[in-house]
């Protein structure tokens, strides 16, 4: 073994988004020895690491880690897909054996998650990284870059519009379940907010407009933005002319009127930052607060209904709500 491959586990292999978490393994030449899930569908991972051991049980993964921990085979990561109520114990799980930690977002569903993983850290002498791939994107850097060098008083109008259609499987999984996702703005909204407040700097007011099941809609003012905000994983909302062709998912950002072109540009992400953070440059716990932070109180705060400066799209749906 090459002395620079670090040894990966990986928790929740059967996920969406593992693949991707695997590849950057491969990418940054490191090593999987052991993946977890209760599922058992990864026939992908005989394209990258076929001689992986691999668990279905959590009790006999946990064995299996102490096991080459005490054969001297140091685990020096551990990669975190798992639903998103499990990542603070999955966290605790790679600190508690001596491995840094990465994880998926949202990295933890309540914001003092943070402050007890920060004081573990400490006994531990590891670190937790989160992957905020958006922060990597070329369009976004670019879009820092413009702000903040342009003028320091200057407050942005923005529209923020995600439609990612869902099946009714979603719903009857952990995603459509508060308690475990976090609701859909946590779930599939978590990593714009982390990127407009990476950009547009802290909170100053959180209002909601509406929050069901399936979409959330809100108003958001930041440092340097005013941003308009709408969530949905209802095929419905999707604009009809895109209908007609096909698609199935609609992402927009517009700001003061000029829509931000990064539909693309998301196929090496992950393995960028695989590469930051293996040379610790990655970012860390603090890095996921102000995120964190917007989700919870999201979640936690009564919708004030359709009053107000509210997001276009609902003008077209509110018929609906």
């Amino acid at each position: 073994m090459n002395k620079e491959e670090k040894n990966f586990a990986l928790i929740g292999v059967a996920g969406y988004i593992a693949v991707r978490h695997v590849r950057a393994i491969k990418e940054t030449g490191n090593r999987l020895v052991a993946s977890l899930d209760r599922f058992d569908s990864v026939g992908f991972m005989d394209s990258y690491f076929p001689d992986a051991d691999f668990f279905t049980e959590f009790e006999r993964f946990d064995r299996h880690i102490a096991k080459l921990n005490r054969q001297g085979t140091q685990l020096n990561y551990v990669s975190i897909c798992s639903p998103n109520y499990l990542h603070d114990s999955h966290i605790r799980f790679a600190l508690r054996n001596g491995a840094d930690a990465i994880c998926e977002k949202p990295l933890v569903l309540n914001p003092w998650n943070i402050d007890a993983l920060q004081d573990y850290e400490k006994e531990t002498g590891r670190k937790v990284w989160n992957i905020l791939q958006l922060r990597h994107h070329k369009a976004i850097m670019d879009l820092k870059e413009r702000v903040s060098t342009g003028p320091v008083n200057k407050v942005y109008d923005i529209d923020l519009s995600y439609i990612t259609s869902r099946g009714n499987w979603y719903h009857y999984s952990w995603k459509g379940d508060e308690e475990k996702s976090g609701g859909v703005a946590t779930n599939i909204g978590v990593h714009f907010f982390d990127m407009l407040t990476w950009i547009f700097g802290p909170v100053k007011e959180n209002k909601v407009h509406f929050l069901k099941a399936d979409k959330a809609a809100g108003y958001l003012e930041l440092e340097q933005a005013r941003v308009r905000w709408f969530l949905s994983i209802d095929y419905g909302d999707i604009p009809d002319n895109l209908k007609e062709s096909g698609v199935r998912t609609y992402r927009s950002i517009t700001i003061d009127g000029t829509e931000i072109e990064f539909s693309g540009g998301f196929t090496d992400l992950h393995t960028i930052s695989y590469q930051k953070i293996l040379k610790g440059s990655g970012y860390g716990l603090e890095a996921a607060r102000n995120s964190i932070q917007t989700v919870y109180n999201i979640r936690n705060t009564e919708p004030v209904g359709l009053t107000g400066d509210y997001h276009p799209i609902i003008k077209k749906i509110k018929n609906d709500l």
